[in-house]
């Protein structure tokens, strides 16, 4: 064991700290005990550095931005001490000042970014009346400010005019959480805190945004703390990297350092559930457990119920942190030779000039050798996997759809009277055949139609033109005629069913959960009794790990995590006996830790219930380990089309399309080898074209880095995209004869 290199904190000498965080705790006093939500955490925030705060919802990161900005809500009570250092002028405590000099402070200073950008806009407001409102009340030149903002707006590659011009639901998801980083930059703050700023946003705009904060951050001299509960986005993005667990740090370093050497338990248990794109899936695994309640958190370490390594030392002894790095120097005057216990008052600071790397754990050293990662895992049987034949496509498929399209018609205000109203091509002349025991998943970014081709797939959406079908039977047309006596629209509904994306808003609030099972169950078998209904509702619950059932049965939906909602509301489907079910994006609102557990609780269901599956997602690495783990395919959906459908392993290894070699490139993955990340960006434009105005020709030639002038007149058609079963693509770069070879390029990098 190597003992802690931790010291006095009364005089820190860390190289240039902009923020000094000392022994901050958070409390509230509840009815059944006090809650800790943030658990005695030290920081030296250094001037001009990018610091990653990762950890699963709950952990307390956001309740850590809070405490610094002195935003703690009452009746919340925050110890400990905040200090901010700014380049001119003496300390300031932040925990001493006014309330009007907080007003001032939370901006001029230090600003935030929050998750949810349309809640922070006033939605009846034009974007340049919250900048003149905010540079008003802070006495601020409007005109200067206006300017400022202008090129603001412009740096985040927006046209400023429009931006201003519009009210917030005018503008795209990403575009809104641009323009909120512009407002939160417009007083020109030394510090910004940007709390899970990506986390409502697709994949490829994530990655525009980290790109564009690294640039943001070097153009106007930043210093960012950056909120996440995925550790591999912000690892391309920050410095150093905090691992948070029960409301503490749990492991500290330079993110190099923490991604190839992570030394805490949970750290490399987070990193192995996180779905990616290169390791062998069967190593990604789920964390068991769960995290500690706020009112009840372990004694010893609170990571040992959950922890392969713990003993009873970790059960009695709470781990101070270790020194990992070996150069690791204390951040006040002691040696490094020091030999403080580990379970010493006192606590390390990490000074990130020194490259400092501690671990809250008493076997951090052990941990590598008991929780090995991608060079060490064992990835026998991998094969089978890859060579999964899936379901036959030789049958009749289950369900067809053939040119669907789904266009819907924009509300135009009083003076658009008599104007003809825009049109949303949604959907725009889609096939695709769904077999049983199939797994289809849709990828592609926010409003590229997914969704809505997957609502149109279950009878939910009517098509504007071409036809959906369920065992060879038109729905639309047995739902005008009534049924033709072998089949109704009724049987058509509890075949083709949907679980939602928010499974808080789609179970009612007003229910026990054992009631709203037994909706289905009362319609649909009637010839079961109250007691037959309660028995295989308890064996259900049973079955996806929500024990005792009993207590479940008479919970409301508030009353359930994130992940046990979202079981309940899979239950629900299943009840149905579906042949189909619509997933819409069923693990996105949870954990990057619970992911792989709830994916593989709904293939297990698959495979008890012989449904398919229709799975709309923005994730690449989720999307390949649903497919790749039955057999599936993904398709890749792009303004309404899908440009590129295979096998997991085309998609992924040898995409076809630009836009699929986007998405891969926009897929975050942990660098457990230190080769880097990233690359350059595959995308000419962030922003997806105006879903009313599609480009002509191939809609993606407006991003297309291999764009040419044929692509901006001639439609490209599906075609055999590789010589595997299954893998086309809508690009005409999969024909070596089409006059794209010989047509002259529309970018500075087309070849």
């Amino acid at each position: 064991m190597t003992t802690s290199q931790s010291t006095s904190l009364d005089d820190p000498t860390a190289a240039d700290p902009v923020v000094e965080i000392r022994n901050a705790t958070v409390r509230f006093g509840m009815e059944r005990g006090e809650s800790r939500v943030l658990d005695d955490v030290s920081l030296d925030l250094e001037r001009n550095e990018i610091f990653g705060v990762v950890g699963e919802s709950g952990s307390g990161k956001s309740m850590l931005a809070s405490a610094m900005l002195d935003a703690v809500v009452e009746p919340g009570i925050l110890d400990g001490s905040i200090t901010y250092r700014p380049e001119a002028g003496d300390p300031i405590d932040v925990l001493g000042l006014t309330t009007n000099e907080l007003r001032t402070f939370r901006w001029e200073e230090i600003a935030m970014v929050f998750q949810g950008a349309m809640s922070s806009f006033n939605p009846v407001r034009k974007i340049d009346t919250h900048f003149v409102e905010t540079l008003s009340a802070h006495d601020y030149d409007v005109d200067e400010g206006m300017e400022r903002a202008r090129g603001l707006i412009s740096d985040l590659y927006m046209d400023p005019e429009r931006v201003l011009d519009s009210y917030p639901h005018e503008l795209s998801g990403g575009m809104k959480q641009r323009t909120l980083i512009a407002l939160s930059l417009i007083l020109e703050p030394d510090v910004l805190v940007m709390d899970e700023p990506t986390a409502a946003l697709d994949l490829l705009m994530q990655r525009s945004i980290v790109s564009l904060i690294e640039e943001i951050k070097e153009e106007y001299d930043l210093t960012i703390l950056f909120i996440t509960h995925d550790l591999p986005l912000v690892a391309d993005l920050a410095d150093r990297i905090a691992v948070m667990y029960a409301f503490e740090f749990v492991e500290l370093g330079p993110t190099e350092e923490i991604l190839q050497h992570a030394s805490h338990p949970y750290t490399r248990l987070l990193l192995k559930s996180t779905p990616n794109l290169a390791s062998p899936i069967e190593a990604m695994r789920p964390i068991e457990g769960s995290a500690p309640d706020p009112v009840n958190v372990p004694s010893g370490c609170s990571f040992h119920l959950r922890c392969p390594l713990a003993d009873e030392q970790c059960v009695e002894v709470d781990p101070e942190a270790y020194s990992v790095s070996d150069s690791s120097v204390s951040v006040t005057g002691s040696d490094s030779d020091s030999d403080l216990s580990p379970d010493s008052d006192a606590t390390s600071i990490p000074n990130s000039d020194a490259g400092d790397h501690v671990a809250n754990c008493h076997y951090w050293e052990d941990a590598p050798e008991t929780i090995p990662m991608t060079e060490e895992w064992d990835v026998e049987g991998i094969d089978a996997i890859d060579s999964a034949p899936g379901p036959s496509r030789t049958a009749d498929p289950l369900v067809s759809m053939e040119d669907v399209e789904v266009h819907f018609e924009t509300e135009g205000s009083f003076l658009d009277f008599f104007s003809e109203p825009d049109t949303v091509q949604a959907v725009d002349g889609i096939s695709l055949d769904i077999y049983e025991n199939d797994v289809v998943v849709l990828v592609g970014e926010s409003g590229c139609g997914k969704t809505t081709f997957g609502k149109t797939a279950v009878g939910l959406q009517e098509p504007t033109d071409g036809a959906v079908k369920y065992r060879g039977q038109d729905i639309w047309d047995l739902k005008r005629s009534g049924g033709d006596g072998t089949m109704s629209f009724d049987t058509v509904r509890r075949a083709l069913q949907i679980v939602h994306q928010d499974p808080g808003s789609a179970l009612n609030a007003h229910r026990r959960v054992g009631t709203s099972l037994e909706v289905p169950l009362k319609r649909w078998n009637p010839e079961l009794d109250g007691n037959d209904r309660k028995s295989r509702i308890v064996s259900l619950l049973e079955h996806v790990g929500m024990s005792p059932a009993e207590d479940y049965i008479d919970r409301y939906p508030h009353q359930l995590s994130g992940g046990e909602q979202q079981r309940v509301a899979l239950i629900r489907a299943m009840l149905m006996n579906p042949d189909l079910i619509l997933a819409d994006e069923p693990v996105s609102a949870l954990d990057v830790s619970l992911r792989v557990e709830m994916m593989d609780l709904m293939i297990e269901l698959q495979e008890q219930f012989d449904t398919s599956y229709l799975f709309v997602s923005h994730d690449l690495s989720n999307a390949r380990y649903i497919a790749e783990k039955t057999g599936g395919r993904i398709g890749v959906v792009y303004l309404g089309e899908l440009v590129e459908i295979g096998r997991p392993e085309e998609i992924i290894h040898d995409p076809q399309h630009p836009y699929t070699q986007a998405l891969r490139w926009a897929t975050p993955e942990p660098d457990f080898e230190g080769g880097g990340m990233g690359g350059e960006s595959p995308i000419r434009e962030i922003d997806v074209p105006d879903p009313t105005d599609p480009p002509s020709g191939c809609r993606y030639h407006t991003r297309c880095p291999e764009a040419r002038e044929v692509c901006t007149r001639e439609h490209p058609e599906p075609n055999e995209a590789s010589a595997a079963a299954y893998h086309e693509a809508a690009c005409f770069r999969t024909d070596d004869h089409h006059e794209y070879w010989n047509s002259p390029s529309i970018t500075d990098g087309g070849d």
